[in-house]
């Protein structure tokens, strides 16, 4: 009787021993876990201090457990001239490509790609400078591939040769001293035939002359830039009809795209016309500022009324 009072717990004391037994058995169960792995770990740190086993040994136990790796045979390469339109794979395998790159030549002549030139075989998937430069030498395009323009433009260019050899001199001939030309040609191989003029003052003469309306006067030329006097000796002044512009019809902007008439010229016709009325005379334009004797000398010859 004694013996059971001294052992008897109420509920509540129960309850407290039981808890204190379950954080026991966790409390155990962590210390077992942390130990186990501990010695995991100086299992795993005494398996490194091992030394490794030699290069030999691994590969003959790797290779006891796995399939060995198909070793292709070395391969010459022989470089020699090729068309990559029309090369077949043995050819392109001894120029050193490797199998995956002459499938992408095949893949891209199937789909109608054509090599027209050298630097288009660079663009290769995979071709490295260096193999590229090996190979260019020896690249040989095909006129078959070429753009059928290009057969069109030499024909083109060897009829125009043709022409230009038969009709046309490369070079004309120069006139000799006493011999003239017509200044008013407007013609540059004409003026080409002229010692001292080339295509450049050729070219100047014929555009000055146009924007004049025809030379009447071989001094005329001194109006062109750097000029070479010598060579004025050799023009002439043939019997011509001259372009005229009409004062009394065109407009301010017409006006002055004449060489002998400014701005200031154009403008002061135009107000004669509106204050006075249609011009007869260039002389009338004398008490104006902007007209000297000289200027209406020389615009006399292109102008009507």
């Amino acid at each position: 009787m004694i013996f059971r009072e001294w052992f008897y717990l109420n509920k509540s004391d129960r309850q407290i021993a039981l808890a204190l037994l379950t954080i026991a058995v966790v409390a155990f169960g962590i210390i077992f876990l942390f130990d186990g792995r501990e010695k995991d770990d100086s299992h795993m740190a005494q398996h490194d201090s091992l030394p490794a086993p030699s290069r030999s040994s691994f590969t003959s136990s790797r290779s006891s457990s796995r399939q060995t790796y198909y070793q292709q045979p070395a391969r010459t390469v022989r470089l020699s001239p090729f068309d990559p339109n029309t090369a077949d794979s043995t050819q392109l395998l001894e120029l050193g490509l490797q199998p995956w790159q002459v499938r992408n030549i095949y893949k891209y002549r199937a789909a109608g790609g054509i090599y027209r030139q050298k630097e288009d075989f660079a663009r290769l998937y995979g071709l490295t400078v260096k193999q590229y430069r090996e190979l260019e030498p020896y690249i040989r395009i095909s006129a078959d591939y070429l753009p059928a323009s290009t057969v069109v433009k030499a024909d083109e260019e060897t009829r125009e040769e043709r022409d230009t050899a038969a009709f046309i001199p490369r070079y004309p001939v120069k006139i000799q001293a006493g011999e003239h030309v017509n200044i008013n040609a407007m013609d540059t191989t004409t003026y080409r035939s002229v010692p001292g003029i080339g295509s450049y003052y050729a070219r100047k003469i014929a555009e000055y002359g146009r924007r004049l309306g025809g030379y009447v006067s071989v001094d005329q030329l001194d109006e062109i830039d750097d000029f070479p006097a010598a060579a004025k000796q050799y023009f002439e002044v043939e019997a011509s009809d001259v372009r005229k512009i009409n004062v009394n019809q065109l407009s301010l902007n017409e006006l002055k795209r004449h060489p002998y008439i400014n701005y200031y010229q154009a403008k002061a016709i135009v107000d004669y016309r509106r204050l006075y009325g249609p011009l007869k005379d260039i002389d009338v334009l004398r008490l104006q500022k902007d007209f000297s004797d000289e200027a209406i000398a020389r615009l006399r010859p292109y102008v009507c009324y």
